[in-house]
């Protein structure tokens, strides 16, 4: 497909099939994503790659301590609530979910469900865990790499019959991340990408978000009305 219909048709997956995801075309996916902007060519990244047991520690480890109520720590700081349009956003995608899943708005069981599946990185058997090297912070023109490479990384894996959400409830017990995929002090971590084959019969699968109107976020400076 061209690139338009591609970036257009792309959807996260919150819903994988029982398949393993061979190592030869997530190595394809990179090598295509790493082509992405990076400022200066700096190219600031790491990629972990889990999968198998060790995925499975780590889906433990960020339930067990979500369920025990172990504050989330990432290695950076972040907004962790939104306000005014971005939480309204926010919002809708969940109410697009939840009536796709049949999920009632005082079904609390099955809530608490849908947001655990987010700490298990949405049960996908393969996770990428995106770093880059602590000496970089302040790092918000690294992590802007990151954003733009995993962008790259979803696009190329959709164009190959993957799947794939990024996801930071699966980083926010990063020491749990860390110990189990080993990754190095010296890194950061940045988010995780949950990839897998698409289960077609998950219904979350087929929603959709919306996107604003190009009037309600650009502005046109010095063109001839």
């Amino acid at each position: 497909m061209d690139f338009s219909q591609l970036i257009q048709e792309r959807k996260s997956i919150r819903g994988y099939l029982n398949k393993p995801v061979a190592r030869e075309v997530i190595e394809e996916i990179i090598e295509v994503a790493k082509w992405a902007p990076s400022s200066m060519n700096t190219q600031p990244w790491h990629v972990h790659v889990v999968t198998g047991q060790v995925l499975d520690k780590i889906r433990h480890g960020n339930s067990d301590n979500m369920v025990k109520g172990v504050p989330p720590k990432r290695d950076f700081p972040m907004k962790e609530h939104y306000e005014g349009v971005h939480r309204k956003r926010q919002v809708d995608i969940a109410v697009q979910l939840f009536d796709a899943m049949g999920i009632e708005r005082d079904d609390k069981a099955r809530r608490t469900d849908w947001v655990m599946r987010g700490f298990r990185q949405f049960d996908a058997p393969v996770s990428l865990v995106l770093t880059y090297d602590k000496y970089l912070e302040p790092a918000a023109i690294s992590q802007f790499d990151l954003g733009a490479f995993s962008h790259a990384i979803v696009l190329a894996a959709w164009e190959r019959g993957l799947g794939c959400v990024i996801n930071g409830q699966g980083i926010m017990q990063s020491s749990v991340v860390r110990e189990h995929a080993g990754i190095p002090d010296d890194q950061s971590i940045m988010i995780c990408i949950a990839m897998g084959y698409p289960d077609p019969d998950f219904v979350a699968n087929h929603v959709k978000s919306v996107r604003e109107p190009n009037t309600s976020f650009v502005r046109y400076v010095g063109f001839d009305e």
